[in-house]
């Protein structure tokens, strides 16, 4: 395949003669127009979309910035493959490609997203795993790139787009469901990060703790990271404690997998000697013995917003989405399992 600067060599004209030539400027006589065109087939010539993106403004593509922390992979494997359906069924109808920005591991997450907006390579961005303090909302609104945030930040601007999960919900719904089960004391796995959710998941836990009169115990706050072996190192700690929880909500469902392994390599059995409840369902919850208390969202329907609120910020298409809030924090379900009985003893 050959690009307009070998193009040009193989014709011996100019790239200038060749660019006007193939976007149809009429100071191009009819000739080399008809020449350029023919070698151009000939050659397998295919455009240079990111340059032509730089000097039409406009590339009809749509950025998903993941980081590694976000992965497509393990632990998100129902979740985001699921979400990017709900904003290609939207992005689509409009003529809008989604492409995936993925942040090399090694990367600051803010230099990544300075040198692809520097780049120009989409129209606008969507943006994940927000921290509390994200210098990335100031940067893009100064920067004039439209984007929308899956999550919030204390960093976020009056103006700027969000949509976020109601983690502080779900963790105070847990925390009142253990309550009414007799549980008194009740443990958080939070993430070891400075993620926003982390935040709001602690916000949600102590609120529950509050209405059910209970006080906040340190040690019973576990940062861990949110995977398999954060949730195994969770068990670890549970064990050591001096007066050991009864239930625990874990702030990621995967937790739970490394967290039923140390549990029975103590000989506790999770539901009976320790209740549990998690963040979100996934595949891996319904497969566990007993199966998992979580939490259910449509991630399909969470795309299509992510999708709805962006277009209401570009000017080409936010005539049809003018009633399309500006926030939104998603609802969740709550789904029902085995690991979260009633108290044998009330203690």
């Amino acid at each position: 395949m050959k690009g307009i600067r070998q193009l040009a060599e193989h014709l011996q004209i100019s790239t200038g003669t060749v660019s006007r030539a193939l976007n149809g400027k009429s100071d191009v006589n009819a000739e080399t127009r008809r020449r350029v065109l023919a070698a151009a087939e000939d050659l397998g010539y295919v455009p240079n979309q990111a340059g032509r993106s730089l000097r039409q403004g406009a590339s009809k593509t749509i950025g998903l910035v993941l980081n590694h922390g976000s992965s497509v992979g393990a632990g998100n494997e129902n979740f985001f493959p699921l979400v990017i359906a709900g904003l290609q069924n939207v992005l689509s109808r409009h003529g809008l490609d989604l492409v995936l920005l993925l942040c090399p591991r090694e990367e600051n997450y803010d230099a990544f997203l300075r040198r692809m907006v520097a780049r120009r390579l989409v129209d606008a961005m969507i943006i994940t795993a927000t921290r509390v303090k994200d210098p990335r909302f100031a940067f893009l609104t100064t920067a004039g790139m439209p984007f929308v945030s899956l999550g919030r930040s204390d960093s976020a601007l009056p103006g700027n787009n969000w949509v976020d999960l109601d983690f502080e919900g779900i963790a105070e719904r847990a925390v009142l469901r253990l309550f009414e089960r007799g549980h008194r004391r009740i443990a958080i796995a939070a993430p070891a990060s400075d993620v926003n959710l982390g935040k709001l998941f602690l916000e949600g836990y102590r609120a529950g703790l509050a209405k059910c009169g209970l006080q906040e115990e340190p040690d019973y706050i576990f940062y861990e990271q949110a995977l398999e072996e954060g949730g195994y190192r969770v068990g670890e700690k549970l064990l050591a404690s001096k007066k050991r929880p009864t239930a625990i909500v874990l702030n990621a469902e995967l937790m739970s997998v490394g967290l039923y392994r140390r549990l029975g390599e103590a000989g506790l059995v999770p539901g009976r000697d320790l209740a549990v409840i998690a963040e979100r369902e996934s595949p891996v919850g319904r497969f566990l013995l007993p199966r998992l208390t979580c939490f259910r969202l449509d991630l399909d329907a969470l795309g299509r917003m992510l999708a709805e609120m962006l277009l209401s910020n570009l000017p080409a298409f936010a005539e049809g989405y003018q009633d399309v809030p500006r926030n939104r924090i998603w609802p969740l379900e709550l789904v029902e399992g085995e690991s979260d009985p009633p108290l044998a003893a009330p203690d």
